[in-house]
């Protein structure tokens, strides 16, 4: 149990970090957390054909 909440956590961080990167290499988790969540959304809906 505890290696899966490691393997989900470290997949949060790296969409926070590949999508809340700033052009200063500051990181906005908030930002990147946020993106991540939209476009994971979104992608169920292509699937889904809702889109």
């Amino acid at each position: 149990m505890d290696n899966q909440l490691k393997i989900i956590m470290q997949s949060i961080h790296e969409n926070c970090v590949k999508y809340g990167r700033e052009d200063d290499s500051f990181v906005n988790y908030v930002r990147g957390a946020n993106i991540a969540g939209f476009i994971k959304v979104a992608d169920a809906m292509l699937q889904q054909g809702i889109i």
